[in-house]
């Protein structure tokens, strides 16, 4: 579990940093984001993310919450590392995130007003629908993990004082809140990638009348059976045709 939420946090920054470099460094981009250079920058995310996941351990942060009947973060346990894990989890990634996204707002607009006639910024329908989409992803996350951070700041700024004041049911309010940010991410990619819907929309066809779908499959494939067929004998008539002349 720890391994996915700080795994989300860290690839999350990344794409934004992609997306940064693309749009508003496009002449060093594919410098910076070459082939052979994407898989160690996706082996970096992720050796950054089992690294900061390790503390963990030494700590004992990590045991079993009557609250929530699960195993995991306690936020009592050190003030200073939950302190530690609310900036590097949370804030510094949201304080990057945030930077590249305005970064990139401002540049998107300049083009589209063409306050910049000179500007080199050449962006697609599918470029912007893409940043939206992965902008709208992380306006989700922060507002999702929000609660669950502020509350931790707060027990670590004082937790003798704070820990026992946090209400039972803001606390678990906050925690599935969290947690629920993932299954929002499948409902964004379904409003705003027309991929997704089309997609979505044959899953849904297909469990709604599954007998309907085995059967369009089957006529397309008929079909097109049929065109393979039909091919050549068009076009032996036609050489038949052309071996008079």
């Amino acid at each position: 579990m720890g391994l996915s939420v700080i795994g989300s946090v860290f690839n999350i920054t990344a794409i934004a940093i992609n997306r940064y470099c693309y749009i508003c460094h496009s002449v060093a981009y594919h410098r910076i984001y070459q082939h052979w250079h994407t898989p160690l920058y996706i082996c970096l995310v992720w050796l950054l993310t089992v690294v900061a996941l390790v503390p963990n351990f030494f700590m004992g942060s990590l045991e079993y919450d009557p609250r929530i009947y699960s195993c995991t973060f306690i936020q009592t346990a050190s003030a200073e590392y939950t302190a530690a894990v609310v900036v590097i989890h949370f804030l510094l990634p949201i304080a990057v995130v945030s930077f590249c996204y305005l970064r990139i707002w401002v540049l998107v607009l300049q083009a589209r007003r063409k306050v910049k006639p000179d500007s080199k910024l050449r962006l697609r329908p599918s470029d912007v629908r893409s940043f939206l989409t992965m902008f709208l992803v992380f306006v989700i996350f922060a507002v999702c993990w929000a609660p669950l951070n502020c509350i931790g700041l707060a027990v670590a700024i004082n937790p003798e004082e704070m820990a026992p004041q946090v209400p039972e049911g803001l606390f678990v309010t906050s925690y599935f809140l969290a947690y629920f940010n993932s299954c929002l991410n499948a409902i964004i990619y379904g409003l705003l990638n027309q991929n997704f819907r089309r997609e979505y929309k044959k899953i849904i066809l297909a469990l709604w009348s599954p007998r309907c779908c085995f059967q369009d499959a089957s006529k397309g494939s008929h079909a097109e059976g049929q065109q393979g067929q039909a091919l050549p004998v068009v076009i032996g008539q036609r050489l038949v045709q052309a071996d008079p002349l």
